[in-house]
């Protein structure tokens, strides 16, 4: 129903808005079981070193730091690909709607008000609905940063 009433746009804003969430589940599921392990290991590895001071040894301390960055981040910045793109799949719905809006009266002129209800519908929900996927998803992107950047400096800091 909402397919029909949304037009063409809405259904590239479900697969984006689901491919989006579930990049989201993702990256939650990593930091929340994955990176533990990840983390165990790395320290484990710069325990076991004997000689932690050496030009060597701060590139090699560099090295693991860097891992742990890109696996933290992984995603992320396709996340926030996908969080601008849905503002703009809703306007694009919405210059659809208007263009059928704007053919219905030009067919049936503005007395057939069920019509050009139904083009308004075409023109206001994808609009509604990529703008409601992006604000929510936001505050998700926002956060998955500010925690990579927390674990990196967790990290730099135990790994002395």
């Amino acid at each position: 129903m909402l397919v029909e009433r949304g037009g063409p746009v809405i259904p590239v804003i479900i697969v984006t808005s689901i491919l989006l969430w579930t990049l989201i589940i993702e990256r939650y599921w990593y930091y929340a079981i994955e990176y533990p392990k990840t983390l165990g290991c790395v320290a484990d590895r710069w325990a076991h070193r004997e000689e932690r001071n050496s030009w060597y040894a701060r590139r090699i301390r560099e090295g693991l730091i860097s891992e742990l960055s890109l696996a933290l981040h992984r995603h992320l910045l396709t996340i926030q690909v996908l969080t601008g793109i849905l503002p703009l799949l809703g306007l694009l719905g919405t210059v659809t709607g208007m263009i059928a809006t704007f053919d219905i009266l030009n067919t049936f002129g503005s007395g057939n008000s069920r019509a050009l209800s139904t083009g308004i519908s075409k023109a206001l929900l994808p609009t509604t609905a990529g703008l409601v996927t992006a604000i929510a998803s936001l505050y998700f992107s926002i956060n998955l940063q500010q925690r990579a950047r927390i674990e990196i400096h967790k990290v730099s800091d135990k790994l002395v």
